[in-house]
């Protein structure tokens, strides 16, 4: 059934707005998504997901250590201005009772890195379907992080642990250290990547239902192209 001028009219309208709108959360999804990633990479490699809280020395004793430690180092306070840190990324060796946590970190990670890659398909593919292998690889790597940020404090009951903060630490009690930023910012890592995920499925969804039942398929291709360029344009411009 062919359309009036006016329900044309208004149909054309429609779709400029979605574009508009596909184009602005489209974008910002993205770019959200690429801040995910290096804050993932900040998570992995700083040695501050544990730290000593601030303890008054009165003598009597020996001086009580200051330092922080993370998945794959352990930095203690010295003279020099440079804490003395054992252990290295660089090696890819994780303190031994962290192994499990980093080595989830890591997959996250990978999956995060694997979704920005992902963004390049915007070209070549659907945009639903991008978005859908997107939300499923944000969804895989937050619950990687989530589940390392919970078998993180269970490894506390260990050597560096006891070493660094004191002998009442067991698991889940961290004895005179405290959780410091990094694993505070993982633990927000698990909550933007559920929401990153849930975006992207909404995005996903809504690339066909968004358009009125009565426009034609050449147009629907344009809106897609379009919406695709935006974004493939954009992070072409980035790299």
């Amino acid at each position: 059934m062919a359309m009036t001028p006016h329900t044309a009219e208004v149909a054309r309208l429609y779709q400029t707005e979605f574009i508009r709108s596909a184009r602005a959360v489209g974008v910002l999804w993205a770019v959200c998504t690429l801040c995910f990633a290096i804050i993932e990479v900040v998570i992995l490699i700083q040695p501050s997901w544990v730290g000593t809280r601030e303890v008054h020395y009165q003598g009597g004793g020996p001086v009580p250590k200051t330092g922080t430690l993370g998945l794959f180092e352990v930095c203690v306070e010295s003279d020099w201005p440079v804490p003395e840190c054992r252990g290295s990324l660089s090696t890819l060796t994780p303190l031994p009772a962290f192994q499990s946590p980093a080595v989830l970190v890591c997959m996250s990670l990978t999956m995060v890195w694997s979704s920005v890659g992902c963004l390049s398909l915007f070209r070549f593919c659907n945009a639903a379907t991008v978005y859908k292998i997107c939300a499923w690889l944000q969804l895989t790597a937050g619950f990687c992080l989530a589940l390392a940020c919970v078998l993180f404090p269970d490894s506390w009951d260990c050597a560096d642990m006891r070493d660094l903060c004191g002998d009442g630490v067991t698991s889940f009690s961290s004895g005179n250290c405290s959780v410091h930023w990094a694993f505070v910012l993982a633990l927000l890592g698990v909550l933007d990547a559920a929401i990153l995920a849930t975006l992207a499925f909404v995005l996903g969804n809504r690339q066909d239902a968004l358009l009125p039942e009565d426009t034609k398929d050449g147009e629907k291709s344009t809106i897609y192209y379009n919406t695709h360029n935006a974004l493939c344009n954009i992070f072409c411009y980035c790299y």
